[in-house]
């Protein structure tokens, strides 16, 4: 466009250029032929006037005053459009009194006023100026000669001298005639040649701006048509333009090509029908989809749409061909996924972005009994509750949108009108903008699960026995009670409780018996406390009593009275009348400790006072009464001494198959080997061991001891048995239990898959947040954890999802009152939720054939006890599992039931 502006402005300004030029070759043409009549007039008038002068015709005088006047009215024009405010129209007559046209008059006051610098036209007016004296000489002679003809007083004399005078202007005055038509003449020859060089500069200039306008409009033509061609080539589509008369190919795209297996020009001459499928050549021209055939045999699903379009002279159709394959991809896939959809065992709803339900599978209604017709308009919340009855919040589904999904608990009504316990989870589906299109809710009924997990939880956290608060459970509530009495200056006490000669019944009517005799003095005490007070078993038959809101601890005296009058009184079970009696403990806060573990502790060490002094009785802690300390001192120096002599030893007890009894593992069991004492077991020494803190090195000992015998066992042709063996929380919780670990497996060359580490849930609870990581990284390095003691402590259950967790080992004491219908509901209950978890179960304790028979029945995978085996020796377990029938008689030696 600019170049375009820029030529039209050349031809203009050549326009102009010639319009000038013609302008002034009319003005110069008349100025010439001004020049022309003025020489010739003051010539004639020099004529005249000699002729006047010799003669005296008076035509010739009159000849002269003509001429002269002629020469005035040019002296005018000249001088008066020289003058800054000349007088144009007296100008313009003056110079139409000569012979100028008029219509070159205003070009020749422009040479006049504005020219007269220019060359050759500045010598011009010089030279017609300089006659000016001269001519006005020849006037004033003219004038004296008609003066003295009229008075017919010449003097000859006088006559001659104005003749000669006539004769010498009249050479002054020719050779400035001369010059001044060389100067006009060469004026107009410059001004000539200069308009002509400009119009041809400008013609010039034109005629390349011309060039350039078309050099660009056919680089712009070339550069759209090989745009054309580049995005005809190039487009993601394919695009074919046929002949609309007899249906052959014209040209086609790179893509066309592609998809054909062909080169562009090799598709030109075929038929378009012939490519793709269609039932006739009409739906071929019409936008459905057909199936495109490659010439290599394969084909795809496409879509067609054509549109007339010009082609010359021709009239063709273009045809733009999509590949739809994705879209029948995702068609499929959709069906697939309505279809899966159909099938997930969870109900689901597929609701739009107010809520309201679209869709529900068949698991939905199953569960619900409601179908999507029946929920048509409803929101997915109109038929769910909280769990404490309220309507879903407006906050929930902000909080929903903002964090794009939400699980939780709600209650929600069946079709037929009853409540169930909803696992509701929710996710949102979002468009391109970010904004909600759809709210998918996944739900299941978690009722029984719920009531297992209330049942569980509340077995965590109390004896399924007698009822009562279990030991940590008790500590919590010290805690808290000491707390409270800091803030109100009052005092806690805690009565430790322990039922005397238990063990005498036990061995005299067995555990059932026992058991039933616990759970009647739990009642007793029970009925003796405040509300405030809380009573808990705390382990065997040991209860502790949590009394508050008292001014000294000896205002427990009263209590503990009652509490040993009514434990006292004869408990009738079954058909036997069985008489015991309790010791009692009791310590305070402030008196005695500032915590709960100490307060309790301390009661215990009056109980065992008043136990070993004088059963049926009562003690108040004293600080004397460390005797029991003083023995466990002796024992913290003789085991460090252990530690350095190399006494410590590993016992094996077998893990039996319950459904083949095959020996599937043993666990490794730690014992003391004292110079004086024997063999001690773990539970008088680790304690011990944990309050010196060397534990953590008898851990290290044990997994060092357990490794290497694995490797000795795998070395001589032992069959790949586990081995399972006992981690205490300080150890596993250490930062270099792990590294450690897999350090000393790579050492011996043992498969994690054959080692177990057993750590009690009340350990895996004091670890906290790093558990979490730890199982992790065990699970990464292919050990498996077993839970020991399971369901004695207490537990969220949250932990049991950790990734290394593979066993449950169900507690001796669930397993001891077999087939008592309360244990046995614990024990199932424990099943079910391993079952559900994937985790794999091992009974402790087992001592009879009945044991045996219902654990096997109920599902329980392996099982420990001396109804198989007491604890062996390394040398005793290979005997067993050898694969030598000359060493091997019996593959397990059965415990009888005298040795239990």
């Amino acid at each position: 466009m600019p170049l375009a502006w820029g030529l039209a402005g050349l031809v203009g300004l050549l326009l102009l250029l010639i319009g000038v030029a013609l302008q002034v070759q009319l003005a110069l043409a008349a100025l010439l032929n001004g020049e022309s009549a003025w020489s010739k007039a003051q010539k004639q008038i020099v004529v005249d006037l000699q002729t006047y002068a010799v003669y005296g015709a008076p035509e010739a005088l009159d000849r002269v005053e003509r001429n002269f006047t002629l020469l005035g009215y040019d002296r005018f024009a000249r001088d008066e459009a020289l003058k800054p405010d000349y007088d144009h129209a007296a100008v313009v007559r003056a110079l139409s009194h000569g012979n100028v046209v008029g219509d070159v008059v205003p070009v020749l006051i422009f040479v006049f006023r504005y020219l007269q610098g220019a060359p050759f036209m500045n010598e011009a007016l010089s030279a017609w100026r300089s006659t000016d004296s001269s001519i006005d000489e020849l006037g004033a002679i003219a004038g004296e000669l008609r003066s003295e003809r009229h008075s017919q007083s010449w003097d000859e004399r006088k006559l001659s001298q104005k003749i000669a005078r006539i004769s010498m202007l009249n050479d002054y005055i020719q050779p400035r005639a001369e010059l001044f038509s060389r100067a006009v003449s060469g004026g107009a020859i410059w001004i000539a040649r200069l308009l002509f060089f400009g119009v041809c500069a400008i013609a010039i200039l034109a005629c390349l701006l011309w060039l350039s306008i078309a050099r660009r409009t056919m680089a712009k033509i070339h550069g759209t048509e090989d745009r054309y061609r580049v995005l005809f080539d190039n487009a993601p589509d394919a695009i074919v333009m046929v002949d609309e008369n007899d249906g052959f190919v014209l040209d086609a795209n790179r893509t066309a090509a592609s998809w054909f297996g062909r080169e562009p020009q090799e598709l030109v001459g075929r038929r378009f029908v012939d490519m793709v499928a269609s039932n006739s050549e009409e739906e071929a021209q019409t936008s459905t989809t057909d199936l495109l055939f490659s010439f290599d045999g394969t084909s795809r699903p496409v879509e067609t749409q054509s549109s007339l379009a010009p082609w010359g002279e021709k009239s063709v159709r273009q045809v733009i061909i999509r590949d739809v394959s994705e879209r029948v991809a995702m068609e499929q896939e959709r069906r697939i996924a309505a279809e899966a959809l159909a099938s997930v065992a969870e109900g689901v709803i597929i609701a739009d972005a107010a809520r309201k339900v679209i869709a529900v599978n068949a698991a939905h209604t199953v569960l619900t009994g409601f179908t999507a017709e029946d929920l048509a308009g409803c929101r997915i919340d109109d038929i769910r509750v909280t769990p404490r009855g309220e309507s879903l919040p407006p906050s929930l589904w902000l909080q929903i949108e903002a964090m794009g999904s939400w699980v939780g608990e709600v209650r929600a009504h069946r079709r037929d009108g009853s409540v169930y316990d909803e696992r509701l989870s929710i996710s949102v589906i979002r468009d391109t903008q970010g904004r909600v299109l759809r709210f998918i809710a996944m739900i299941s009924d978690v009722t029984a699960a719920k009531s297992d997990r209330l049942q569980l939880e509340y077995l965590a956290r109390h004896d399924p026995l007698t009822g009562l608060v279990n030991r940590v459970q008790f500590e919590e509530h010290c805690t808290h009670a000491i707390a409270t009495a800091e803030q109100a200056r009052e005092a806690v006490s805690v009565l430790f409780i322990d039922l005397d000669a238990f063990k005498a019944v036990n061995d005299s009517f067995g555990h059932a018996v026992g058991d039933r005799l616990l759970a009647v003095a739990a009642e007793r005490v029970t009925r003796q406390l405040a509300p405030l007070d809380v009573a808990g078993r705390i382990g065997g038959d040991e209860f502790a009593v949590l009394v508050r809101g008292l001014g000294l601890r000896e205002d427990a005296v009263g209590l503990a009275n009652r509490l040993l009058a009514t434990l006292s009184d004869p408990y009738r079970i079954d058909n036997n009348e069985i008489v015991i009696s309790a010791s009692i403990g009791i310590a305070g806060y402030p008196l005695d400790a500032l915590d709960a573990a100490t307060v309790i502790a301390n009661a215990d060490a009056a109980m065992y006072v008043a136990k070993t002094e004088e059963r049926n009785g009562m003690r108040f802690y004293t600080p004397i009464m460390h005797a029991k300390a003083r023995s466990r001192l002796q024992m913290a120096a003789e085991l460090r001494q252990a530690l350095a002599r190399d006494e410590l030893r590993l016992m094996f007890q077998p893990s039996i198959e319950l459904r083949s009894g095959r020996i599937m593992a043993v666990e490794a069991l730690l014992r003391w080997q004292h110079p004086s004492r024997g063999m001690i077991a773990p539970a008088e020494f680790v304690p011990v061991a944990e309050s010196l803190g060397v534990v953590r090195q008898i851990d290290q000992w044990v997994m060092r001891a357990v490794l290497t015998k694995l490797m000795e066992w795998n070395q001589i042709g032992m069959p790949p048995i586990r081995v399972a063996m006992n981690v205490s929380a300080s150890w596993f919780g250490h930062h270099a239990f792990v590294e450690s670990l897999s350090r000393a497996l790579m050492e011996t060359g043992v498969s994690p898959a054959q080692l177990v580490l057993e750590i009690t849930e009340s350990s895996v609870l004091r670890l906290g947040e790093g558990t979490d990581q730890i199982m992790h990284r065990l699970h990464a390095l292919g050990v498996s954890v077993a839970i020991d003691d399971f369901g004695t402590g207490y537990s969220s259950l949250a932990y049991l999802k950790l990734p290394a967790i593979s066993w449950l080992k169900i507690d001796r004491s669930f397993v001891r009152g077999l087939p008592d219908a309360n244990d046995a509901a614990i024990i199932q209950a424990i099943l079910a939720v391993a079952k559900s978890l994937g985790l794999r179960t091992v009974a402790e304790g087992i001592e009879t054939e009945a044991q045996h028979d219902f654990l096997s029945r109920a599902g329980c995978i392996e099982g420990q006890g001396y109804l198989y085996s007491h604890p062996l020796g390394a040398a005793e377990i290979e005997r067993l599992l050898l694969p030598n029938p000359n060493l091997v008689k019996a593959r397990l030696q059965l415990v009888s039931s005298d040795e239990s």
